[in-house]
């Protein structure tokens, strides 16, 4: 393993990923199909043009008019409303069809795309959607499917048949719809924005379209409704919630536009164009290459020693090694500046700067090797808790006592004092969950005087309010799917079956299908946790923005259902392997497998899987997840507490090896805030992890992080601190969500007549059970009039 470790290490190189919201559209499409589904495509296209060519008068679908071809539309809409099962799932995969691309009138991939893009603003134009998800609820309530799923020994593909066509369907249309193009129409602009509403609003049965999808995870994992393709509604979900609230570009804007609102400064700086334009740094080296440096070092030491002069190491010494010369900075390039996590020269370059060959070249001082960074990324943050404790304890040393929160008043210190807090003063940030928290402990103060708050109804607000009912199972649901999923966890009889939608009917007989079905199952598991990671990360995100709250109230949920141990045990594996896994076979991607020729495929093809540098779900995967580990314990001392039990350092800091400067970023932030409780020994054998932390991570003015000298870390205060977010929540929920909200404050009625002459709202079948009733709470109940008349004890 150690060995294995270290080749992953030397041999790993940069990876050229590009984060973002998702993947290419033609990747994101070929996600959705599983390769047993690959038969299917036939059947979609021969239903569709067994119908169509009794219609048609023997012309194409692409030869239509726009007419002609809504007309057509319209009579496939009139057939979805049949009682019969079987007419309307072919109506429905003639559906599919058309909005896969009509790819059997088509030449190129680009072509299917093109009508697969005109065909679904058709359908969309012509209320299909709506249509569909009547379908789907019908579909998700019937019974007698779930009850012969529950009693079925094996499920397959079979099982899920209609599910699976309308959820595509669905699918193709959100995601069609939601890529914006340069060369779209002004009325599919116009179909976008309204279809982001539609699908943002509670206009299906009171409820997001989100949040029936949520139902149906939920259904799915407690055993109710195993048929259902959970890879497909996942996807969907993510989609839809992608969609309607926005992406990691709109929340940048959101946030910018947030902040002018409530008249806080800008942001230092856009964390996207920062994040892009880091470099990645070279991994820390493993056991064995540090042994390997040490013996070469010693072998290079005893035959060049005589070598070094004296004088070369005098200049060493007298040169400032923090000075910055300005000449130096403009000779070197960009390129050459190794901001990797070697902060120091490299041993075996050393050995290469001291040639043994006579006469001996002029020695370099090493100060020109050491490549000091030119500039933090990072804009440094203080917050005005942070201004407060330093002036606390300021006062504390020069004065003898304290003045609370006034970060105002500095009489009686000294000059460098002052120097300090005015230069805290100008890092300053105030973020948006401050003066939310401000303002809801306001809210709480003052209920009558400030009145009703105006609640923006936000998409993220109405999701919100729809999810908060069931909150705790929908993240419950979410985590046993993502352990069902994750590499790492081992098959249990009592753990949900994922893979109802990728196992055919058949089982495998051959090794070559048994090879091809083994990476549908893999790819059809890394596809579940790169929706549900991105899915939990935009909810987070989005939660935060909308209300801080919202965002600690999913939080505690994921802490609670133990998300932690869970991400950790999904990174304790080897994820160079697991972000260079190739399981895929190109070949059998939509849209390639329907416009090309199917080659024979081989068992060597299998292997070979694709020439790319890494799998880029995977690598999404992996950083989504860090970033969700991120938000759960940013200034959480007892979640931090939790990363330091579960011995999370080495396996975080084998993460490193993946040299890609946003993955490694949220590690360090990770092995940053858990460093102070890690101890000395640690931090003394890490000192290259540390210099990578001073450089690629922002500074927090007066943070000891790397010293460990925390007061706030007191390990009797962390099950009280986690108590204390717990009641700051439910107040929170209880002013802003409770139907009898301020009970208290209203009005009581004292007079006896209006009070027995309110009409009360009794059951239907009261009347049946009226006798009963009265017998049994009146008339058997024995009832101490005299106690009416006593006086009331003082």
């Amino acid at each position: 393993m150690q060995a294995e470790d270290m080749e992953s290490s030397m041999e790993s190189p940069n990876l050229e990923f590009e984060y973002g919201d998702t993947d290419t559209l033609t990747a994101e499409l070929s996600e959705l199909y599983s390769y047993t589904e690959e038969p299917e495509f036939a059947l979609n296209r021969d239903y569709f043009e067994e119908d169509f060519r009794t219609h048609s008068g023997g012309r194409r679908w692409t030869e239509l008019t726009v007419d002609e071809q809504r007309a057509y539309v319209m009579r496939l809409l009139d057939a979805l409303e049949v009682t019969d099962r079987d007419k309307r799932l072919k109506v429905a995969r003639a559906i599919l069809y058309l909005a896969q691309g009509v790819f059997d009138e088509c030449d190129t991939e680009g072509d299917v795309l093109h009508w697969s893009r005109h065909n679904v603003f058709l359908l969309y134009d012509m209320g299909i959607f709506t249509a569909l998800l009547e379908l789907l609820s019908m579909e998700i309530d019937n019974n007698q499917a779930c009850s012969s799923a529950v009693r079925k020994p094996a499920i397959s593909l079979a099982d899920s048949t209609e599910l699976r066509v309308l959820l595509s369907i669905m699918y193709l249309m959100v995601e069609t719809i939601r890529v914006q193009t340069e060369d779209d129409q002004p009325e599919w602009r116009a179909a976008r924005e309204a279809f982001k509403t539609e699908l943002g609003s509670p206009l299906y049965s009171g409820e997001p379209f989100a949040l029936l999808l949520f139902t149906m995870v939920t259904k799915f994992c407690s055993m109710n409704a195993p048929h259902f393709p959970m890879k497909k509604v996942l996807l969907l979900l993510w989609k839809t919630l992608l969609f309607t609230m926005g992406g990691f570009q709109e929340l940048q804007e959101m946030k910018v536009r947030s902040r002018e609102r409530l008249n806080l400064p800008p942001l230092p700086e856009d964390s996207i164009k920062v994040v892009r334009a880091m470099r990645a740094a070279s991994p820390p080296a493993t056991a064995m290459e540090l042994i390997e440096q040490q013996q070469q070092q010693k072998r290079g030491r005893r035959s060049r020693r005589p070598l070094v002069k004296q004088d070369s190491l005098d200049t060493y010494n007298e040169r400032d090694p923090f000075k910055n010369d300005d000449a130096r900075d403009e000779e070197d390039d960009p390129e050459d500046t190794d901001s990797g996590i070697e902060g120091e020269v490299d041993p075996l370059d050393r050995d290469v700067i001291i040639q043994p060959t006579p006469p001996p070249p002029p020695l370099k001082p090493p100060t020109e090797r050491v490549n000091f960074p030119k500039g933090l990324p990072w804009a440094p943050k203080v917050r005005e808790k942070d201004i407060e404790h330093f002036l606390e304890t300021s006062r504390n040393k020069f004065i003898g006592f304290t003045l609370g929160n006034d970060t105002e008043t500095l009489v009686g210190l000294p000059r460098p004092i002052h120097e300090s807090v005015k230069t805290l003063k100008q890092h300053k940030y105030v973020s948006i969950a401050e003066v939310q928290i401000k303002r809801e402990e306001e809210l709480q103060q003052c209920p009558l005087t400030l009145g009703e708050e105006e609640v923006e109804e936000t998409p993220a607000e109405i999701l919100y309010v729809g999810m908060l009912p069931n909150l705790s199972q929908y993240v419950i649901a979410l985590l046993k799917l993502l352990l069902a999923a994750a590499p790492t966890s081992k098959a249990k009889t009592d753990s949900i079956n994922i893979l109802a939608d990728v196992l055919p009917e058949e089982m495998p007989i051959t090794v070559l299908q048994s090879m091809k079905l083994g990476i549908d199952v893999n790819r059809h598991k890394e596809i579940i946790v790169k929706a549900i990671s991105a899915l939990l990360l935009l909810l987070l995100k989005h939660f935060k923005l909308n209300h801080i709250y919202q965002f600690e109230i999913v939080s505690q949920h994921l802490v609670f259902a133990n998300c932690i141990p869970l991400i950790l045990k999904f990174f304790n594996q080897n994820i160079m392997s697991y972000i260079s896994a190739k399981n895929s076979i190109c070949v059998l991607d939509f849209p390639h497998c329907v416009v090309h020729e199917m080659p024979e495929l081989t068992a060597e093809s299998l292997e070979a899987g694709d020439a790319n540098q890494f799998c880029w779900r995977n690598l999404f995967s992996c950083i989504n997840l860090l970033r969700i580990l991120n938000k759960l314990t940013k200034w959480k001392h007892s979640r931090t507490m939790m990363l330091v039990v579960f011995k999370s350092a080495p396996i975080l800091k084998r993460a490193l090896k993946v040299k890609q400067a946003m993955m490694q970023l949220y590690v360090l932030k990770l092995l940053k805030i858990q460093t102070k409780y890690l101890g000395r020994q640690w931090r003394k054998s890490n000192m290259k992890t540390m210099s990578a932390i001073y450089q690629k991570v922002r500074h927090r003015l007066n943070d000891d992080w790397a010293y460990g000298n925390d007061i706030d870390a007191r390990p009797w205060d962390f099950q009280a601190e986690e108590c204390a977010l717990r009641e700051s929540i439910e107040r929170f929920s209880s002013r802003r969500y409770d139907r009898n909200k301020n009970g208290d404050f209203t009005p009581v009625d004292n007079c006896l007549q209006s009070v027995l002459g309110q009409r009360v709202e009794l059951p239907e079948d009261f009347h049946y059970s009226y006798e009963m009733w009265l017998e049994r709470e009146v008339f058997s109940q024995p009832i101490q009039w005299e106690g009416l008349l006593q006086d009331p004890k003082p």
